[in-house]
């Protein structure tokens, strides 16, 4: 038996083209994972103002849920034959969207904007599953769960940008 044996054949039912095209989807996907725990991180260092520490204390296990994700999915990619990029270089190679855009800030703005972050994530994440769909169910199962408790962690930051009718305010105060 050889050495240099394609590591792919670990997932036997999947075509090497198929695996590629799952890596690269999943290697954007990662990107946008690290991205976003990075991002909740700085915003749980810089929130200030009202519910200081509601906000504060919310985002730590969603850094620590995304950290996880991160790890899911660099692993799936390993599985799969390919080779998780989680450099800084590599992220903002990758990246297509802006940087997140607040330093020390009240946590209304922050909120406002964690909601849009949220929003880019989890649509991105969605496009992902339909075109896993036809690739992996595997890796399909693994978004699913993962859209799921980012979209929960969405409706946590809108719960504090809801008026007293139930719309979420998306003003900068």
């Amino acid at each position: 038996m050889s050495n240099t044996t394609d590591i792919r054949t670990t997932v036997t039912a999947l075509s090497e083209e198929t695996s590629a095209r799952a890596i690269e989807i999943m290697q954007e996907r990662l990107s946008a994972l690290i991205d976003l725990q990075l991002t909740l991180k700085h915003i749980h260092w810089n929130v200030v103002g009202m519910n200081f520490i509601a906000v504060h204390e919310m985002l730590d296990p969603q850094v620590d849920a995304v950290r996880a994700m991160t790890d899911a999915v660099a692993e799936r990619i390993a599985t799969m034959g390919g080779q998780p990029k989680g450099t800084p270089g590599s992220v903002t190679s990758i990246r297509t969207w802006d940087d997140y855009p607040l330093d020390r800030a009240p946590s209304v703005q922050h909120l406002v904007e964690l909601d849009k972050v949220y929003s880019g994530v989890t649509a991105d994440h969605r496009a992902a599953v339909e075109e896993f769909n036809k690739l992996d169910p595997v890796t399909e199962d693994l978004f699913i769960g993962h859209l799921a408790e980012l979209e929960h962690f969405q409706w946590f930051v809108r719960a504090h940008l809801k008026n007293t009718e139930g719309d979420v305010m998306h003003r900068q105060t």
